[in-house]
């Protein structure tokens, strides 16, 4: 199903939810809203399906101002073809942090949504480069991705590297929140591979200076992260992580790895 020839997708909700008031909120607050086509809700299971043309930060949000916590779990396409998804989790110099999704959602289109945080407001390159290392930061990811050997330009053309996906606009706090939708990128191609923020505004391959048709001129590479292959629709069971103990709700309160990761005198879970 498509909106204003945007395709929407399923978004999978985990949700704090334990009374019948509560999937009633959530239910109020998501359906009618712009962009919102459906709304399944399972409360034994706490879990929310939403089919929509937002990003899975809007639809978080939403949730999020009823009171109740959301996490979410997977993504798919509305007609629930699993073609595949990825998930990139950014980080680099000055705080500059976020997540950003892939879905598959037919043989010739990719989704690409995600928020990124601690940006300078204003435009900022956004490609897929050609190796998954991190070894010396972002610098080891080598060129954008460009299985063609073509000249560097923006997305909606054809004679581009695979990896161009133009600029995200971060607002005035910093943040980006985008919604992108790809004729050349396949998520088949990319996992394994490296997502970048760069510090400036991509020119697209149209700004004559010399790196214009090589990198769009977009300036340092600010975050980083590897394109890992992440859960479909209803592919992710996980409440608590057997490694840690860290449950599914306190896990967004934690980094990811390392200090302050699991709680004081907290033993790993085994499960």
């Amino acid at each position: 199903m498509a909106e204003n020839g945007r395709c929407s997708t399923k978004l999978e909700f985990a949700v704090q939810m334990t009374c019948g008031s509560c999937s009633s909120a959530v239910r109020s607050a998501l359906q009618g809203a712009p962009g919102v086509q459906s709304v399944e809700i399972d409360l034994q299971r706490e879990e929310v399906l939403v089919d929509t043309t937002l990003t899975s930060q809007e639809v978080q949000d939403l949730i999020e101002k009823t009171g109740r916590r959301a996490v979410l779990k997977g993504v798919g396409s509305a007609a629930q073809k699993d073609l595949g998804a990825a998930v990139a989790m950014l980080s680099g110099a000055n705080l500059v942090q976020g997540v950003v999704r892939f879905l598959q959602v037919s043989e010739d289109r990719c989704l690409i949504e995600g928020t990124v945080d601690g940006l300078e407001p204003g435009p900022h390159g956004l490609h897929v480069h050609e190796f998954g290392d991190l070894t010396d930061d972002c610098l080891s990811c080598g060129g954008y991705f460009n299985p063609f050997g073509k000249p560097h330009g923006a997305p909606q053309e054809s004679d581009r590297h695979v990896g161009d996906l133009g600029n995200i606009l971060a607002g005035p706090e910093g943040r980006a929140v985008f919604r992108l939708e790809d004729q050349q990128l396949k998520v088949w191609d990319v996992i394994g591979r490296s997502l970048v923020v760069d510090s400036g505004e991509d020119d697209l391959g149209r700004g004559g200076h010399p790196l214009s048709k090589v990198t769009g001129n977009s300036g340092e590479r600010l975050a980083c992260g590897i394109i890992a292959r992440a859960a479909g629709l209803f592919q992710n069971p996980k409440q608590i992580c057997s490694c840690d103990g860290v449950t599914l709700w306190e896990e967004r309160d934690r980094p990811l790895a390392g200090p302050g990761r699991r709680a004081p005198n907290q033993h790993a879970a085994h499960l």
